[in-house]
């Protein structure tokens, strides 16, 4: 009886812990995504902040995120590092390649994973060979392995005596750059315009996606819209420079950005980017940067939250420090060696610049 009554006690003592053990339901983490909160040539966010605001599970503190669109004029090029892998989509006209083989080797990039040209004209491929003087490379993508002009057949050959061949890249289909992924959603169908053939790349990385768009004008834009393709996206590279052929109202209200980038050069034959293309994105609200205005723009991404930094002046911002594009090399704005003003980077704050690769710092303004 004393036994039976001991067990009693002790059951009365642990039964609700058991109770607690089979009921408690486990934590859920709320990875809903959240709004880009975007700000333009803003002090760069602290670690602190940016692990509050992002999930670390997907974005490591450790690693980063970048796109460089460069300023090759009339032309187009864009760097992206995620984690350390870095991609090159297209390279500028010919007269570009020092351009492209200086940017590469002042940001410290030794292997690109992919190099693609979006497509066989020179203002896309014509510099994209220096990109193989200055690194190795993976794969190397393009919409046609054959085409009848020089600077397309420098880049397969170059590509070659690298041991690297040109390829299509799989339509649909998922690459991995780092912790970021991309899909190619076009070309479609075979064009015989060039253009028309531009691949067009969706790059995902945490919450924030980018649009490229080559030169794709409205036959491929209505493609891919009429093949369910998500297009939504926080920033599009503006398709042909700004030309009206490209940005369709229909294809704009499909992917509705927060930002717009137009590469394209000062005062170019071709008027770009067209007046009627600039109030589309006006009238959708889309905030434009462009490289004949602002040089150099970097994005930089911490997975939630888009961040800008340009190679030129804003009126309205003030700035703490001034790079030396030529050199590399930082100054304080109250150097009294700073560079033409030509060749002048704008960071607000020392972390920008050094994320930016001007890690030498100038030993009269900064010992």
């Amino acid at each position: 009886m004393t036994k039976r009554i001991l067990c009693f006690i002790l059951l009365l003592t642990f039964l609700p812990g058991f109770i607690s053990c089979e009921t408690e339901k486990p934590s859920v983490v709320d990875r809903s995504p959240l709004n880009s909160e975007v700000s333009v040539l803003e002090s760069s966010i602290t670690e602190e902040s940016a692990a509050e605001e992002s999930s670390l599970d997907d974005i490591p503190q450790s690693r980063g995120f970048y796109i460089m669109f460069i300023d090759v004029g009339q032309a187009d090029a864009s760097l992206i590092m995620c984690d350390g892998h870095y991609m090159l989509i297209d390279g500028g006209n010919v007269d570009d390649s020092n351009r492209i083989y200086s940017v590469l080797k002042s940001r410290g990039v030794e292997h690109l994973d992919y190099v693609i040209g979006t497509h066989a004209h020179e203002d896309h491929v014509g510099g994209i060979t220096a990109a193989f003087s200055a690194c190795t490379v993976g794969q190397a993508f393009s919409p046609v392995t054959v085409a009848d002009n020089v600077p397309f057949n420098n880049f397969k050959r170059i590509a070659q005596n690298q041991g690297v061949e040109l390829q299509k890249p799989v339509l649909d289909k998922v690459y991995m750059l780092g912790s970021s992924r991309f899909t190619v959603f076009a070309p479609r169908e075979n064009y015989e315009d060039a253009n028309n053939s531009s691949i067009v790349i969706r790059l995902e990385y945490g919450d924030n996606v980018f649009l490229f768009t080559g030169d794709a004008e409205r036959a491929s834009e209505e493609a891919m819209i009429n093949a369910g393709c998500s297009l939504s996206a926080d920033l599009l590279k503006v398709g042909h420079h700004g030309s009206n052929s490209s940005t369709s109202y229909l294809f704009l209200r499909a992917v509705m950005p927060t930002y717009a980038i137009i590469s394209c050069g000062a005062g170019n034959d071709y008027g770009h980017p067209h007046k009627e293309v600039l109030s589309r994105l006006e009238n959708a609200d889309v905030k434009t940067l462009r490289t004949d205005k602002l040089g150099d723009i970097i994005c930089y991404s911490d997975g939630q939250n888009l961040r800008f930094e340009c190679g030129t002046a804003d009126d309205n911002v003030s700035y703490a420090y001034i790079g030396n594009k030529n050199n590399m090399l930082l100054h304080t704005v109250m150097c009294g060696g700073l560079p033409n003003p030509n060749n002048r980077a704008y960071f607000v704050s020392l972390e920008d610049a050094e994320r930016a690769g001007y890690t030498r710092h100038c030993s009269n303004c900064m010992p």
